[in-house]
């Protein structure tokens, strides 16, 4: 390499590096970067989000950043982290148990920091397509394993047909999110007379489904797939439309119960599974549940203001075990497997009104008919409705869907506000 060369590489980078508008650009790559891996890697998804995290700091504008975070879908995430990190004063878990309770809720200090810099960012798109062609090739990848069990890297774990990485359930959330949020698109490009994209749409949509239905789908996904489809058609669908698209869906579904025999296994674990908690005290998944609630809503009641601190759950259920002959009655655990419970036993009623505070605020963020609106509402509505069945704000791979999607999506939507354009106009 010449000197001249040598030179001119130097002044491009030291340009770079004092370029406010080249540090953006590496966040939004990261950004994009964290989306796309975190279908196949927590560690990779860490480790982008730690580099995005840290480009943001050379050009920030602390006084704007800080004013931004008095604004309610700022503020609520980091009230409920900063709670978990007070409530380690009144717990009686070791401190250890403690601090390893605040953990799961130091992402949601990541919302904010989203928010802010997708407001001034005109990428947020990207972060979303990285996400559903990242999913996408995880379908693929699916069925390959379906077909080739050997190619897992999870064969010993139960459940893990068609699972090449991580778990059913946490692959069963990414398929249903990208399904249904293609219906949006799907409906405007139709609109639009644009036929074949939208076809291109549906069959991505179609193959996250036919998926679910014969390779593997959590019970979780199962019940909350309809509610988000429901939101869907009562924001964005006229009646005659609701009908056809319905009658559709039905035929769709007497189809694959008719086909799918793994549908037909899932459907009827919850009645068997039911009795034979109720009638012999296995420890099956739904009895477990139960179990679960059942103490913890005693719990709950012994301190229902400010709850027992943060990471005293384990400690509780331990001395509720009754070392009976029910094996369910002896189960120990740390997450009760409900957002809401999870909250409530910790941090009582201060708790649970900050949680609902945060998602109404972000629920509300998301009216309007843009891309980015639905998006964002779809994200909160699934983790509203699947965290009755666990604690998926808290979960690794479900809490960052929810802190990438309401964080990227409303900014996004802030953004065109910002703007003065209007939330239909917002770049999806």
């Amino acid at each position: 390499m010449t000197e001249l060369a040598r030179d001119w590489m130097w002044g491009t980078t030291l340009r770079r590096l004092r370029s406010p508008a080249a540090w953006s650009e590496t966040v939004d790559l990261f950004a994009i970067l964290t989306a796309a891996s975190l279908p196949w890697s927590t560690s990779l998804a860490a480790i982008f989000n730690v580099a995005m995290l840290i480009c943001m700091v050379p050009f920030l504008d602390v006084r704007d950043f800080l004013q931004s975070l008095k604004r309610p879908v700022c503020a609520l995430p980091i009230a409920l982290f900063l709670l978990a990190l007070v409530g380690t004063l009144w717990s009686g878990a070791p401190w250890g148990a403690r601090l390893y309770a605040v953990n799961p809720t130091t992402k949601l200090l990541v919302l904010p920091v989203l928010i802010y810099h997708f407001e001034r960012s005109s990428r947020g798109h990207l972060v979303f397509i990285a996400f559903l062609v990242s999913c996408a090739l995880l379908s693929v990848m699916s069925w390959l394993v379906f077909f080739h069990p050997a190619l897992s890297l999870k064969p010993e774990e139960p459940g893990s047909h068609g699972i090449f990485v991580k778990n059913y359930i946490d692959q069963s959330q990414e398929f249903t999110l990208c399904a249904v949020a293609l219906a949006f698109p799907i409906v405007k490009l139709l609109q639009q007379n644009r036929v074949w994209l939208a076809a291109l749409l549906a069959a991505a949509a179609l193959s996250f489904f036919v998926n679910m239905a014969f390779v593997v789908i959590s019970r979780t996904a199962l019940v909350t797939v309809p509610i988000m489809l429901a939101v869907f058609g009562l924001l964005h669908l006229k009646g005659r439309s609701v009908l056809i698209i319905s009658a559709a869906l039905v035929a769709l579904a007497a189809l694959t119960w008719k086909t799918s025999s793994m549908l037909h296994t899932t459907i009827e674990t919850f009645s068997v599974q039911y009795e034979q908690y109720r009638d012999q005290g296995i420890p099956t998944s739904i009895g477990l549940r139960l179990e679960f609630w059942r103490k913890s809503l005693g719990f709950f009641a012994e301190a229902p203001i400010v709850g027992h601190g943060t990471g005293s759950t384990r400690g509780l259920f331990e001395q509720a075990a009754t070392g009976g002959p029910y094996k369910a009655s002896n189960e120990v655990i740390g997450n009760p497997h409900n957002q809401t419970l999870n909250v409530a036993v910790q941090w009582g009623v201060v708790g649970i009104i900050i949680l609902y505070a945060m998602w109404a605020v972000h629920l509300l963020l998301f009216r309007g008919d843009a891309l980015a609106s639905w998006i964002g509402l779809l994200v909160v509505v699934q983790n509203v409705f699947t965290s009755l069945f666990n604690s998926h704000l808290f979960d690794f791979h479900e809490g960052w869907m929810y802190v990438l999607g309401v964080g990227v999506a409303g900014g996004m939507l802030l953004n065109s506000r910002r703007n003065g354009r209007s939330p239909g106009e917002a770049r999806g």
